[in-house]
């Protein structure tokens, strides 16, 4: 499978160390199917004058020895697992997680259930309507070292 993830520089060897916590999944390496939504993505580093770099992996598909995750839908499930990684909360170790991003509209939805505006069944509410973006995260080092494997980058 083809994956890409922008950033400000090539990243050949992705790594665990400069992942930021409490972000969707938890600390992890984030990358994307969709070549469009990490374009799109890279957009925020050329607003603020900074060069955006299209980094393209590859996936291999057998990965017997790993724990998998797929969300498929933004769901209570989805909804419980990101308020959890987003509070810092250790969650089950899976190695690869895979599902929808809270991106502005989402993560409004998932802030005001955060916050305590919304019930949980509001935010679910607010949710079902929303197409989930695409995101892979890949949460150990050793996962990235065995499976992951740099192609290419490109300035966008």
């Amino acid at each position: 499978m083809t994956l890409y993830h922008t950033s400000t520089i090539e990243i050949r060897k992705p790594d665990l160390l400069h992942s930021r916590p409490r972000l969707d999944f938890g600390i992890g390496f984030y990358l994307t199917p969709l070549r469009e939504q990490a374009e799109r993505y890279g957009e925020r580093f050329i607003r603020r004058g900074e060069t955006a770099i299209l980094n393209t992996y590859l996936l291999d598909d057998e990965r017997t020895d790993c724990f998998h995750k797929i969300f498929s839908a933004y769901d209570g499930e989805w909804l419980d697992f990101v308020t959890a990684c987003r509070k810092g909360l250790p969650h089950k170790a899976y190695d690869i997680l895979e599902g929808g991003i809270a991106d502005d509209q989402v993560f409004d939805t998932v802030d005001l259930y955060f916050s305590g505006v919304y019930t949980r069944e509001q935010a679910l509410d607010k949710l079902q309507y929303k197409k989930p973006n695409h995101q892979i995260c890949i949460t150990s080092q050793y996962a990235l070292d065995k499976y992951l494997h740099f192609q290419s980058s490109k300035e966008l």
